[in-house]
């Protein structure tokens, strides 16, 4: 099985992917991690829609991305889950990684891409934390 986590940096798409993972037993990739698959960028990509495509229905992966075209590789039949978070709530895990500090600018870009994902087909969303990991087991996995 192939579950995609996607949305905006800090609304808990680690978290979750852990936890689902706890259940699915597989592998979790995140963002560009893929590139370890080849020398080369173009390779690599090939290798890993072609490891996406064969996980649709075989062995259990788990892709963490925060990045819209990341989207694209996605074959037909991934379950898609969209997570999201108010804009205070990512401000705020976002500042913690910075020990405390937000400068401005990473405020405006956080600003910016805010809502970005919104719009994505997806099966699940998770909305700063609910449905909780173990609800959204139950439906992917019964």
């Amino acid at each position: 099985m192939l579950i995609a986590i996607f949305g905006e940096s800090c609304t808990g798409k680690t978290t979750l992917a852990e936890r689902l993972n706890a259940a699915a037993q597989g592998k979790i990739y995140s963002g560009k991690d893929y590139l370890r698959l080849a020398k080369s960028e173009s390779e690599a990509v090939q290798l890993f829609q072609t490891l996406l495509a064969n996980a649709v229905h075989g062995e259990n992966v788990i892709y963490v991305t925060t990045e819209r075209e990341h989207l694209a590789l996605l074959p037909d039949g991934a379950v898609r889950i969209l997570v999201t978070a108010e804009l205070d709530t990512i401000k705020e895990r976002f500042a913690a990684r910075m020990h405390g500090v937000l400068p401005a600018p990473v405020a405006a870009m956080l600003e910016k891409k805010h809502g970005c994902f919104d719009h994505e087909p997806h099966d699940f969303h998770v909305h700063n934390g609910c449905p909780d990991a173990e609800e959204i087991c139950r439906s992917i996995f019964s």
